[in-house]
C-alpha cells in the first residue's frame, strides 16, 4: 500500500524525539515567565507538572502500542470516541504542535539575533524551510538529525547542572545567606500559584505526546513506545528541576522574573574553568541547538496529523499522499505553510498557555478512552502495555487535566472552545458524509442493546496481523507439534471434520462430538476464516495447556456444501487449518490467528502448499521466518560430523533447537537419544544471530550439494 509509512525508528529515536522536543523553550525560555505565578518555588512546578503527566503518559502508551498508526490523538480519539471527537482532537493538537513548533523556531531567531545582526523571524522562516527538507527525506534521517541534537544538548545540559550544583553547594559563588535570600518567598501565591505554575509550563513535557503521532514509524512498539517514554521523562524531569532550581538560586528574583533568556544568565555567573563568557556562548549554542530540536521534531510529528485525517477521509485525501521517500510530502508542505504563517502572526506567553490548555482537553478525551476501550470487550484490542491501577490511574488524569485548565484562565479556555467550534463545523459540513465508521464506545453502548460498529473490530484485527507475534507467543512450537494431514483422494467436509476432531478428542482429551460441534457451530456462525482456497477454524477451551493445531492438506478439492450462514467460499477449498487455544488467554489466540492468516493470505499460498510433499516443508513454509535453518545431513559435508551421534552429543549453539527430523519421508520431533543418520533434514530453530552462523556454516559451504 502506497500510504504506509516505513518502520524505520527505535528506542533511541523515540527517546530522541520525544526529548528533543521538550528542551527549547521549558528551558531556556519559560522559567523565568513561569516564576510570576510562583516565585522561587518554580522549580517545584516543573517537577509537578512531570508528575502530573504520568497519568495520561500511562494512557496514551497504553493505547499507542494497541493502535500504532501515524496520527497519535487523533487516530486514538477517532477509533475511540467515533470520527467527530477525532475530528476535534486531531485539529486542536494538530494547532497545538504547530504553534509550539512555531514558537521553538522564533527561538532560533531570537538566539541566533545575539550573534549576527539579522532579522529574527528571517531566521525562523529559514530554519523552518530547512526541517522540511529533512523531514521530506524520511523519518530516519530526521530523527539521526533529531539525535544529533540531543545528544549534543544533554551533554551541555549536564554540564550546566554539574558546574551548577558545585558553584553553589562548593564553590564561592554564594554565601548560605545570600541563598536562603534567593529563595524567600518560596511561595509567592500559595499553592495555587504553584499549580497555576505547573499548567503553564506543562507544555514543557508535550514532547511525551509528540511521539506517538510517528507511532506508525517505530519498531516493535510495544516496547520501545513506552520505555522511550518513560526513560524520556525521567531525564527531562531531573534536568528541568536541577536546572531551573540552579537559575533560581543564582539570579536575582526581579531580573530573574523578566529574563528571556535566564540559562544564558545563570550561565555567565558560572563556568569559571572556561574562558570569559565562554559559558554564555555554551549555552546559547545549546538554546540553539534546543530550539532546533523541538522546531524539527516538531514538524515530524504535526505533520503526521494531517496526513492520517487525510488517509481517514476528514480532511482532503491528498494529505495522505506519500512521496517516493516513504514520507507524507503533502502534509509537511502544507503543515510547513501554516508555521510560516504562525511565525509571522504570533508570539510568547498567550501562546504557551493556548497550547497547554488544549492539550490538557486532549489529555483528559484519552484517558476516556482507555476506559472506553477496555469496557467495549473488543477482542482485538491489545495493547503491548497495559496502564498500571486502571481506571484508577485515568480517573486521576481526567480531574487533574480539568484542575490544570481552569488554573490557567479564561482566555486560552475561549480559545479552545473556538477550536472545538471550527472542528464541529468542519465535520458536519465536510467529513460527515463521507466517513461511515463509528469509535470503540459504540461497542461499550451494544451491552445495553444500541449499535456498534463492526468494521472496528475488522480495523484493529489488521493492525494487530502488523504489530505481528510478541515475545513469548508459542506460535513456532504450535507449527513444530502440529499435525499434518495430506489427503490423496477426494473427501468431503464431514470427513475431514471427523478425521480432525479424532485428533483433537486425543491430543486434548476431550469427547469427539463436542469438538466436531464446536467446528460445524463456528461455520453456522461465520467465525471461519474464509481466504482463497483455504478455511482457518479457530475454538477456545477450558483446560487447555497449550495451543494445538492440525492442517488438513487436500490434493482435490473437498467436496460438499459447506455449510455457512453468510459467508461465501472463496474458490475451491484445499486447505483446512484448524487452531484450538485456551479460553483463558484470548489475546494470544487472536495474535497467532493474526500470524496465520498473514502466511495464508498470500499470493499462490495453495499452489505452494499442493506441491510439498513432506510435513516438514509445509511446517517450514508456515514458519515464515528467519529464525530457522534447514540442514541435511550428508557424507563428505560439514555436517557428516552429525551422522551416527545421539542428538544430545551435538555440539549447537545454546540458543538454537533441533525441532523436526525428516527420516525417510516422515517428519517427527526428535528426543536428545535420537541418532542423526545420513540423509536426515534436520530443522533448527533458535535466534537469528545464531541461525546465520548454521546457515554459513552448513547450508552456506555446502549449497551446490543440496
Amino acid at each position: 500500500m502506497r500510504n504506509k509509512l516505513k518502520k524505520e525508528l527505535g528506542l533511541f529515536d523515540v527517546f530522541a524525539i520525544s526529548t528533543g522536543a521538550m528542551f527549547s523553550s521549558g528551558f531556556f525560555l519559560l522559567p523565568g515567565i513561569a516564576s510570576h505565578y510562583t516565585g522561587a518555588s518554580v522549580f517545584l512546578a516543573y517537577m509537578l507538572a512531570g508528575v502530573l503527566i504520568l497519568p495520561s503518559m500511562f494512557s496514551i502508551a497504553e493505547i499507542s502500542t494497541a493502535l500504532p498508526r501515524s496520527g497519535g490523538a487523533y487516530f486514538f480519539l477517532d477509533r475511540s470516541l467515533g470520527p467527530l471527537m477525532g475530528t476535534i482532537g486531531g485539529l486542536g493538537t494538530y494547532f497545538a504542535l504547530m504553534l509550539k513548533t512555531a514558537f521553538a523556531i522564533i527561538g532560533i531567531g531570537a538566539y541566533a539575533a545575539i550573534f549576527w545582526e539579522i532579522p529574527t523571524k528571517t531566521v525562523a522562516i529559514v530554519a523552518t524551510l530547512f526541517f522540511m527538507a529533512l523531514n521530506l527525506i524520511g523519518a530516519k534521517k530526521t530523527s539521526a538529525f533529531q539525535k544529533v541534537f540531543v545528544t549534543f544538548l544533554l551533554v551541555i545540559l549536564i554540564t550546566f547542572i554539574v558546574d551548577g550544583v558545585y558553584s553553589i553547594y562548593v564553590g564561592d559563588l554564594i554565601s548560605k545567606q545570600a541563598l536562603d535570600t534567593q529563595f524567600s518567598p518560596f511561595l509567592s501565591d500559595g499553592v495555587g500559584g504553584l499549580f497555576t505554575s505547573a499548567g503553564f509550563v506543562f507544555v514543557s513535557y508535550l514532547g511525551l505526546t509528540q511521539i506517538v503521532s510517528v507511532a506508525e514509524e517505530i519498531k516493535n512498539p510495544e516496547r520501545n513506545i513506552p520505555l522511550g517514554m518513560v526513560l524520556s521523562l525521567i531525564v527531562t524531569g531531573l534536568i528541568y528541576g536541577l536546572g531551573v532550581f540552579i537559575m533560581v538560586a543564582i539570579i536575582e528574583p526581579e531580573t530573574f522574573a523578566n529574563e528571556m533568556a535566564p540559562a544564558a544568565v545563570a550561565a555567565s555567573q558560572m563556568f569559571s574553568w572556561l574562558p570569559d563568557n565562554a559559558g554564555v556562548l555554551l549555552m546559547s549554542i545549546a538554546a540553539l541547538a534546543a530550539f532546533a530540536s523541538t522546531g524539527n521534531a516538531g514538524l515530524l510529528s504535526a505533520s503526521r496529523y494531517p496526513f492520517a485525517m487525510g488517509r481517514d477521509k476528514l480532511l482532503p485525501a491528498i494529505l495522505s499522499k506519500i512521496g517516493g521517500k516513504g514520507t507524507p510530502v503533502v502534509a509537511i508542505f502544507f503543515t510547513t505553510a501554516f508555521i510560516i504563517l504562525f511565525i509571522l502572526l504570533l508570539s510568547e506567553e498567550g501562546i504557551v498557555k493556548l497550547a497547554s490548555t488544549f492539550q490538557l482537553l486532549i489529555f483528559i478525551f484519552i484517558n476516556f478512552s482507555v476506559i472506553v476501550f477496555r469496557k467495549s470487550k473488543i477482542e482485538s484490542y491489545d495493547p503491548g502495555y497495559l496502564s498500571p491501577l486502571y481506571p484508577f490511574m485515568q480517573i486521576v488524569g481526567i480531574v487533574i487535566s480539568f484542575i490544570l485548565i481552569i488554573y490557567l484562565g479564561w482566555m486560552p479556555i475561549l480559545f479552545t472552545t473556538g477550536i472545538v467550534i471550527m472542528a464541529l463545523l468542519w465535520y458536519r459540513f465536510h467529513a460527515q458524509g463521507k466517513v461511515k465508521r463509528e469509535g470503540a464506545i459504540f461497542h461499550w453502548f451494544a451491552l445495553l442493546g444500541k449499535y456498534q460498529y463492526d468494521e472496528l473490530e475488522n480495523e484493529l484485527m489488521t493492525i494487530l496481523k502488523e504489530k505481528g507475534l510478541r515475545q513469548g507467543d508459542p506460535f513456532d512450537e504450535t507449527v513444530i507439534k502440529s499435525k499434518i494431514g495430506m489427503l490423496r483422494t477426494p473427501a468431503d467436509i464431514d470427513k475431514v471434520l471427523d478425521k480432525v476432531s479424532d485428533y483433537f478428542a486425543a491430543e486434548l482429551q476431550k469427547d469427539k462430538k463436542s469438538i466436531k460441534d464446536r467446528f460445524v457451530k463456528s461455520l453456522l456462525d461465520d467465525s471461519v476464516i474464509t481466504l482463497p482456497g483455504v478455511l482457518i477454524f479457530h475454538v477456545k477451551y477450558k483446560n487447555v495447556l497449550n495451543p494445538s493445531m492440525q492442517i488438513i492438506v487436500s490434493k482435490t478439492a473437498i467436496s460438499g456444501e459447506i455449510p455457512f450462514k453468510n459467508n461465501e467460499v472463496k474458490s475451491p477449498i484445499h486447505i483446512c487449518c484448524f487452531l484450538i487455544n485456551t479460553d483463558e488467554k484470548p489475546k494470544q489466540q487472536l495474535r497467532m490467528l493474526s500470524r496465520l492468516i498473514d502466511i495464508l493470505e498470500r499470493e499462490d499460498v495453495v499452489k505452494a502448499i499442493l506441491a510439498m510433499d513432506s510435513h516438514r516443508e509445509i511446517k517450514e513454509y508456515l514458519l515464515q521466518n528467519e529464525n530457522f535453518v534447514s540442514v541435511k545431513l550428508l557424507e563428505g559435508t560439514s555436517q557428516s560430523a552429525m551422522i551416527g551421534r545421539q542428538l544430545m552429543e551435538v555440539q549447537l549453539p545454546k540458543d538454537v533447537l533441533v525441532a523436526l527430523i525428516e527420516r525417510n519421508n516422515k517428519t517427527f520431533t526428535p528426543n536428545g537419544s535420537t541418532v542423526l543418520q545420513e540423509d536426515d533434514i534436520l530443522t533448527i530453530l533458535g535466534e537469528a544471530k545464531s541461525i546465520s552462523k548454521l546457515f554459513k556454516g552448513y547450508v552456506g559451504s555446502e549449497k551446490e550439494k543440496w
